[in-house]
Parts: C-alpha cells; sequence; structure tokens
C-alpha cells in the first residue's frame, strides 16, 4: 500500500466558485479571501483540495481544515460527520491582521460546535470583504479504534445550497506512544499576566480573586492545554529580586532554627492536582503528575540573602527545604521533578551574581554552595526527585565542565550549543537531563517553523527545548497583532470561554511531537543514524552534521568580553539551511514516518 496516496488530496483550482468548500492540509494555512498566506507558499503545489485522504496511526491526533467560500457573503451552515469511534474537535480560526504589512494571518482558534451557523463576512472579525472562513478539524483516534478505512464528509448549507466534500481516514495498526521523544516545554512568569487577559473574572473576583477557586482553575487550565497539547507547562513564581508569589511557596514564619512552614494552603491548592495528576483527570491522554515544576526556592527565599554565608542561612534553607522534601514525600508526589533553579542576573542589581545565563567565573562557586545545601536538606534515597537546573549560554563549555555533579538539569542556548556536538553524549553519559531554549516563531513566518525546535532538540539528541514565554498575546491580539512571538495559546474570554484557547502553531507542534514519539520507537529496529539521515533529507535537504555548527573563534576567547552582538555574528553558516523552510518540511518527513508504521508488524 502507499501511503503517499493517502495524504491530503488537494486539487488545484483558479478560484472558488460563489459556494464552495474545500479541504486544506495543516501546513498550508488559508487566508480570508480564498488565498493561501503568502509564506507557506514555498511548497510546490500547494492548494486548496476537494477532498480529505488521511493516514493516521492511533491514540493521537489528525489534523486538516475545512474553508467555507462565499464570494456574495451572506448565511452558511458547515455540518461535519465523522465515523465511530473517531471524535471531532473543530475549530474557527480567527485572521489576525499583521502589523508590519497588513496581510491576514489565521492563528488562533475558536472551539465550535457542528453544525456551526455563521454568515460572511465573519461580524466579529471585521475584515471588509471577507469571502472565506476557515476551520481546523482535529480528529482523535483513539487506541481501541480497528486498523482499517473509515469514511466521513463535511457540509457547506446556504440559502437551499448544500455543497458535500468526503473524508477518507485510514487507521494503521501502530500506536502513536505516550511516551515523548523530547519534551517541549512552555514557559511564564507570576500569575498577574492571568487577571490581565481575564479582565472580566479579574472584575468579577474582586480583592480575592489570587486566592479564589476561580484563579487556580484557570491555572489548571493553561497546564492542561500544553498537557494535551503534548507538551508541559511552566510558571516560575518568584520575580529577579526574590518576591515569590503566595500561591508559589508555602508561607513561612520564624527566624534561625525555629525558620518553619507555617501553612500550606495556597502551594497546596495551587500544585496538588498538578503534582498528583487529578488536574488531567478528564484528558485524553489520561491522569499524570506534571514532569517538571520550579521550586521557589531562591537567594531571598527561604532564606534572606542578607544574611548569606553566615550559619543562619544554612539552617533556615535546610529547615524549609527538608520540611518541602518531607511534604512532597507523605503527599505521593514523586513523579516530578523538583528544580532549583536562579533566574536573576547581576545587571538587575538585586544579587551581586549572576543566577541565570552566568557569563563570568567568579560567580560559579555560588552554585557549589547552593549544591551542598540541598544534598544536606533532602536525604539520601529520598524518592522525591530534586534537580539543580541551570541556563547556561556565556560560560556552557566552562560550566559543563567544572559544574558536572552540581548542575545535573542544564537548558541551553542554542546558538552557543550548536559549537559543541560532543555536550548531547557528555551529558545523556553524566545522567543530565538537557533542553536548549529560544522563543516562538512569529504566525508570519512559514507554518513549519513552529516544528524547527523539537525536531533540532531530536536531532541533537537531548532532551527537550524550552519556549521562554508562550502566554504573552498582548493586550489586543484581535486587532492590534504581533505575530503572536509570545503565545501559543490566547485567552478565550471573549468568546465566551473561561480558559485559554489554542493557537495552529501549538496544534502543528503538537503533530510533530507526536510523530517524534513514533519515529522514536522505530530506533529499536531501524538504526538511529539511518532515521535521523532520512529525517534530515526530507526536511530540508541537509545532513545530521549540517545541524551544527563550526566552532567560532569567539569560543576561544574570554566569555566575559563577549557582547550579545559578538554572538549573533559568530559564524553560523549551516543556519542557512533553516532561514528558509518549506511549508511542507515536516508533512515530508511524517510520509517517511507513516511508511514506517505501515511497515511495522
Amino acid at each position: 500500500m502507499d501511503l503517499r496516496l493517502l495524504l491530503p488530496c488537494l486539487i488545484a483550482v483558479q478560484s472558488l466558485p460563489a459556494l464552495d468548500l474545500k479541504a486544506l492540509p495543516e501546513h498550508l494555512r488559508p487566508d480570508p479571501f480564498g488565498g493561501i498566506v503568502r509564506s507557506d507558499r514555498t511548497s510546490p503545489g500547494a492548494s486548496y483540495g476537494g477532498s480529505v485522504g488521511l493516514a493516521t496511526p492511533r491514540g493521537g491526533y489528525v489534523s486538516f481544515q475545512l474553508v467555507v467560500s462565499m464570494p456574495v457573503g451572506g448565511p452558511y451552515s458547515l455540518g461535519l460527520s465523522v465515523p465511530s469511534p473517531m471524535e471531532a474537535d473543530v475549530f474557527r480560526e480567527w485572521f489576525h491582521v499583521l502589523a508590519a504589512d497588513k496581510a491576514h494571518v489565521p492563528d488562533a482558534l475558536a472551539p465550535v460546535s457542528v453544525p456551526f451557523r455563521s454568515q460572511l463576512p465573519e461580524p466579529d472579525n471585521r475584515i471588509a470583504g471577507q469571502t472565506a472562513q476557515a476551520f481546523w478539524v482535529d480528529l482523535w483516534i483513539p487506541r481501541s479504534t480497528k486498523p482499517g478505512a473509515y469514511a466521513g464528509s463535511a457540509q457547506l448549507d446556504s440559502n437551499g445550497q448544500r455543497k458535500t466534500i468526503p473524508i477518507k481516514i485510514t487507521v494503521l495498526a501502530a500506536e502513536f506512544p505516550e511516551k515523548d521523544a523530547v519534551t517541549i516545554d512552555h514557559n511564564s512568569y507570576s500569575s498577574g499576566w492571568i487577571g490581565e487577559a481575564y479582565p472580566a473574572a479579574r472584575e468579577r473576583g474582586g480583592a480575592k480573586f489570587f486566592e479564589s477557586d476561580h484563579f487556580f482553575r484557570l491555572i489548571h487550565a493553561y497546564h492542561r492545554i500544553f498537557y494535551e497539547h503534548r507538551g508541559t507547562f511552566h510558571q516560575l513564581g518568584y520575580g529577579h529580586g526574590g518576591k515569590t508569589g503566595p500561591e508559589f511557596a508555602p508561607a513561612l514564619e520564624g527566624t534561625g532554627k525555629s525558620r518553619r512552614i507555617r501553612d500550606w494552603t495556597l502551594f497546596d491548592r495551587h500544585y496538588g492536582p498538578l503534582l498528583d495528576g487529578t488536574a488531567f483527570a478528564n484528558s485524553r491522554r489520561g491522569p499524570r503528575p506534571i514532569p517538571f515544576v520550579y521550586l521557589p526556592v531562591n537567594p531571598d527565599w527561604p532564606a534572606s540573602f542578607l544574611w548569606w554565608g553566615e550559619p543562619g542561612y544554612e539552617t533556615e534553607f535546610v529547615n524549609v527545604v527538608s520540611a518541602m522534601e518531607r511534604h512532597f514525600r507523605e503527599k505521593g508526589w514523586t513523579g516530578t521533578s523538583f528544580e532549583m533553579f536562579f533566574n536573576h542576573k547581576k545587571r538587575y542589581k538585586a544579587y551581586p551574581w549572576d543566577g541565570d545565563e552566568t557569563r563570568f567565573a567568579k560567580d560559579l562557586p555560588f552554585f557549589a554552595e547552593y549544591a551542598r545545601l540541598l544534598r544536606k536538606a533532602v536525604p539520601p534515597g529520598s524518592p522525591v526527585k530534586f534537580v539543580f537546573r541551570g541556563d547556561a549560554s556565556w560560560l556552557m563549555e566552562r560550566q559543563f565542565r567544572e559544574q558536572a555533579g552540581i548542575i545535573n538539569f542544564w537548558v541551553v542556548g542554542g546558538t552557543e550549543f550548536s559549537w559543541f556536538p560532543h555536550a548531547p553524549k557528555m551529558l545523556r553519559d553524566r545522567g543530565d537531563i538537557a533542553w536548549f531554549y529560544s522563543g516562538p516563531p512569529s504566525a508570519a513566518r512559514v507554518s513549519s517553523s513552529i516544528t524547527l525546535f523539537p525536531v533540532r532538540a531530536w536531532m541533537w539528541g537531548i532532551d527537550g527545548y524550552i519556549h521562554w514565554l508562550t502566554v504573552a498575546a498582548g493586550t489586543d491580539p484581535w486587532f492590534q497583532y504581533d505575530g503572536g512571538v509570545t503565545a501559543l495559546v490566547y485567552p478565550g474570554e471573549r468568546f465566551g470561554i473561561d480558559g485559554p484557547i489554542p493557537s495552529m502553531r501549538l496544534k502543528i507542534q503538537r503533530n510533530c511531537v507526536q510523530d517524534l514519539a513514533l519515529l522514536e520507537s522505530f530506533a529499536k529496529v531501524t538504526a538511529a543514524d539511518r532515521l535521523k539521515a532520512e529525517v534530515a533529507r526530507r526536511y530540508n535537504g541537509t545532513s545530521p552534521a549540517d545541524w551544527w555548527n563550526t566552532r567560532p573563534p569567539l569560543a576561544d576567547t574570554p566569555p566575559h568580553e563577549w557582547t550579545n552582538t559578538d554572538i549573533d555574528e559568530a559564524p553560523r553558516p549551516n543556519e542557512r539551511f533553516f532561514n528558509n523552510l518549506d511549508s511542507a518540511a515536516w508533512q515530508n518527513v511524517r510520509r517517511f514516518i507513516l511508511e514506517l508504521a505501515g511497515e511495522a508488524k
């Protein structure tokens, strides 16, 4: 069976007729006038199709788009029929106007029920002359689905006319593994932004909003949306000056030997459902604890940095962290890695050393001392997993060497890490965790750019990737849009939804991550080197070696003399392979994965 024939069959058309319903694959984003977003036209033959044809393993999602076209406008109704036991999630695509060139690009996805009734132009999107409305469709394929061919359809009705297109799904015997090949982490800071993103909820909650059940439900909703999209959510609870939000740390009292935890209430309301997995009880992936979480530990918690180096600092630190270990153990919270992480920089003028992206070698002894304190606080053999996380860039190479046995969770700058192809094996052999970090790509960029980060982590052989900020959609992402460079989800309050809604980029990334999990499973029968070579070739015509950069002369000079400009301008010849991706880059790899899945017994 040639599985290539089962990918979306897209029939080229010159223009859409008066009333029409067409299909697009996930990587070709439509505009509101019946065209395709300019940055996605890089794929040969990019066009609309008159049917949907998909092949998919079980235990995951498969996605496509439906586009309603009505050049003369008016009311319409969109219906969808899918075979049991599949489940369909349908989202209306919101068209943002890019501030740079006033072009329209879809990204935010508002969930809708079918049949969905509306009209063109869509009243709330306010696009003059809009002739097309797009819908993202996720099909959930339960593990219990029997392999074979299935059929469904989509229907468009308007003014007594009907347009129907067929949907054909071939379900393979293969299953998407539950365990991901790479962790995709979505980072955030504090909780104040929740009140800003949900002003109506904030107003209803009044002065007690940040202690209300509603507030904690919103936090858990953000964890759920990333969890459902095969990612995780990280929320740092303290600022650069050490101020810690009350929901991120247990309340303390006393000083010196009497320093103790007075109250766990807010902490347990926040983290309890996340650490025991009940926050995800009704999800399709099932309940499981979050894999990572920031501890509230910083230079001013649980002990004041004013007493750094004094016996009292050590006493307070050890007393409180020891109590945390006991609490976590008694609660059975042993499925999560608790991270001691320092997010401050010297230039913020709160502390005299860099905890984050350390630049000066004289700051490294602080890490050794905190590692000693953590070892003293946590009993040997504790089932509670404490890790010491360090975010490294300037001194990365030296830190790898000198902080072995101190830092065991590395989050590294991708540029600098690309100079050290030996590092993944070295860190892996030590038992260290390694992620790299960057920001999400703008929605203005080619759709496949969101897949580059998980693919790069997998190609490098490291554990994951962190989006440094993914919840800052801006004050008005609907009509004053900056491209969503710090947003992979959007607040749903505008659509009457009490929680976040996904983006198209998040959906595309999820599909890539579940594909990578399946691809990784084939390493048991196919050499990993061969898999990487084939992925690189199909993704962008490269070899695995092209995913690394040659060590630049800059790396052999003192890092404290570098500037950000020096790093940006350091020779990175291989970046040319990633600057102009085909929108179908990951679709080409997916075809390879489906071929392997079809051959698997």
